[in-house]
């Protein structure tokens, strides 16, 4: 179940809510934990005793952590935390991928089991992990209720794709809430929005992205149509992933919760360095606190800053899915940074504005393409036709593209920068501006609605990470 789904949108959420209001204070929590292990065993029945495995196993860590003294007890606690969750995590997500390789490099014939990946594995995994590292470091004192820590870990807003909710910024929260209908109806107003992003924007372009990437290699391909189909995935997978996002945050103030935010319009950026700030905040500084500074930071000398920075971008490469383009993506980023921090951004700063972004948004760009082609020799093909080799200029086809899509093209360019909220910002308690974003408000929920009906061209992109 996802929450662009007729499903969710018309039988479960109405009914949650419902339930959950109508219920005392003291059982809302059961309410949400009964909720969340439905929807996430809507799909996959069978993986909801995974997750329910991770829940106590971390409960059982943190309460351990929380009563040992000695050092050599806790740190032993934190191993067996970190090396449990990450093998179930290994297990599901990348044995095949290594069994694989390991048959490719040596002539093996290790059985390859194509296991069904348990949705949002990569982030409940994050989140307990978070948890019994934070306790280990006295950031945040053990949960006592398991029911309580259930539900941060089960939680079905930010479930299948985020943000990474850490449970030191919800864990007052999860014991005692405020809840307001003006917190509602704000949470409600952030989650249609979000769905228009998903529904209306991302989905319309997405299906033309995998109309001209299935186009490579073929006669209709051309530099214009290759660079047209980069642009429509760059802006399908910010709408798509803000917008679930949007979704997930507005879902967390109806229920009284406050999640970080995950995005800061992204495609702003002067600079790489900028961007990965900016995109998907909620997963780079948790690999910034758990990973880079406790291999040193910027701490130690250059050589070993650079190692340090080779091995959290091969793994945030890696944590995206088990296939090499993201090992190439996270590798390719690591390159463009690394020539930012060595000596890039001393020259950049002498640059225009303009040209910071320019160079920003062609890198950008250019590596969702080799986010978005799994398989590398259409990969490979498509960078070709990007850069001219073997294909005309201009195509019939990509002109034609150009002209039926150019308007929702202009839209979401303008709707992925900040002049919408700027524009909102200004007019903020100015009479008549809570109207208008009521009246946008129902105007996307009626667009979105029949859209939803068709069932048609409907993907999430990060449901499967």
């Amino acid at each position: 179940m996802v929450f662009s789904s007729s499903i969710f949108l018309f039988f479960f959420l109405p009914l949650v809510i419902m339930m959950y209001y109508v219920c005392p204070v003291r059982g809302r929590n059961v309410v949400l934990l009964v909720a969340s292990l439905f929807f996430y065993a809507w799909g996959e029945p069978i993986y909801i005793l995974i997750m329910l495995f991770s829940t106590v196993f971390d409960y059982i860590n943190g309460r351990i952590l929380a009563v040992a003294k000695k050092l050599w007890k806790r740190r032993l606690v934190l191993i067996i935390s970190v090396v449990g969750n990450l093998s179930i995590l290994f297990f599901f997500k990348y044995r095949d991928f290594f069994c694989e390789g390991l048959n490719g490099l040596f002539g093996t014939d290790i059985s390859i089991w194509d296991l069904a990946l348990p949705i949002g594995i990569s982030f409940y995994t994050f989140q307990t992990m978070s948890y019994t590292i934070d306790v280990y470091r006295g950031r945040v004192e053990a949960q006592k209720n398991i029911l309580n820590f259930a539900v941060y870990v089960c939680l079905f807003p930010q479930l299948i794709a985020g943000p990474i909710v850490r449970y030191r910024t919800i864990h007052r929260e999860l014991g005692s809430r405020k809840h307001s209908f003006l917190m509602c109806y704000h949470g409600m107003q952030r989650f249609i929005i979000g769905l228009g992003k998903k529904v209306i924007f991302a989905n319309t372009i997405g299906a033309l992205w995998e109309e001209i990437r299935d186009s490579a290699g073929t006669s209709d391909m051309s530099v214009m149509m290759a660079w047209l189909g980069a642009v429509c995935f760059t802006l399908q997978i910010y709408f798509d992933f803000s917008g679930y996002s949007d979704m997930a945050i507005g879902l967390g103030r109806m229920f009284g919760f406050h999640f970080p935010e995950n995005f800061k319009y992204p495609y702003e950026s002067r600079s790489i360095t900028e961007f990965w700030r900016r995109w998907h905040i909620s997963m780079g500084t948790w690999f910034r606190d758990y990973l880079y500074i406790p291999l040193g930071g910027n701490r130690v000398k250059l050589p070993r800053q650079l190692i340090n920075l080779a091995i959290v971008w091969f793994l945030t490469g890696l944590w995206h899915g088990a296939s090499w383009n993201y090992v190439l993506w996270g590798v390719y980023y690591l390159v463009l940074l690394l020539i930012e921090k060595l000596f890039l951004l001393k020259f950049m700063k002498k640059w225009p504005g303009w040209i910071r972004h320019i160079y920003s948004l062609f890198f950008i760009v250019t590596g969702w393409v080799i986010f978005a082609c799994e398989d590398l020799s259409v990969l490979w093909t498509y960078v070709k036709s990007m850069f001219g080799v073997g294909v005309p200029l201009v195509s019939d086809m990509g002109l034609y593209d150009i002209v039926s899509y150019g308007l929702i093209l202009v839209i979401m360019g303008i709707g992925a920068t900040s002049l919408f909220w700027r524009a909102k910002r200004k007019i903020h308690g100015k009479k008549g501006a809570h109207a208008a974003m009521a009246v946008l408000t129902v105007v996307i929920l009626v667009l979105v609605v029949p859209m939803l009906i068709r069932e048609s061209y409907n993907p999430f992109l990060y449901f499967r990470f």
